[in-house]
């Protein structure tokens, strides 16, 4: 039996870094506590901006910041849904190294961030989304190997297109509706 195929939740171009905020807002309207999220994408790509929209859709406490020096951060809910749990990564080795976080003790109360968690974090459950952001290029030029720009990815201050692909992956996304902006 082969495994479902994931299944493409949104597929667009980002004009600004506030349309990449807005991407993770809508998003995190529709979250639940024990969904994880696996976002990929350079330097640069707009990770901790998403989250930032993102943490804004769940309604947590911020600022929402890289965790790269401290690899976890916890935003408590302000408003009686799940907190947000963003984790950085990008210093791990491995997925052994990802489980000595003590993700498993969150998981299911809370939303799971993980930037730069492709080949780690998808052990963390059946069920989540991979967060494809590339900047400096539509998505058909990103297919095709195009410019992915690889300046800081801490934000505000950049303002660079960016292209974004949502998959869910596993059961709780199988005909899921793709998401509208």
């Amino acid at each position: 039996m082969t495994p479902p195929q994931p299944d493409v939740l949104l597929e667009t171009d980002l004009a600004t870094a506030d349309d990449t905020r807005r991407a993770g807002r809508v998003l995190g309207g529709q979250l639940r506590a024990g969904d994880v999220l696996v976002l990929v994408g350079e330097l640069g790509a707009g990770k901790t901006t998403f989250t930032q929209g993102l943490a804004d859709g769940l309604g947590v406490r911020g600022p929402i910041t890289s965790p790269t020096f401290v690899i976890s951060r916890v935003h408590p809910s302000e408003v009686g849904g799940p907190a947000l749990v963003h984790v950085d990564a990008y210093r791990l080795g491995d997925a052994a190294e990802l489980e000595d976080i003590d993700l498993d003790l969150t998981l299911d109360t809370s939303v799971t961030v993980v930037e730069w968690g492709a080949g780690m974090a998808e052990q963390l459950s059946d069920s989540y989304l991979v967060v494809d952001l590339v900047r400096g290029a539509g998505l058909e030029a990103a297919a095709d190997g195009g410019v992915r720009d690889s300046d800081d990815d801490g934000g505000d201050e950049h303002d660079d297109p960016r292209a974004i692909r949502i998959v869910g992956v596993g059961p709780r996304w199988t005909g899921a509706e793709r998401l509208q902006l």
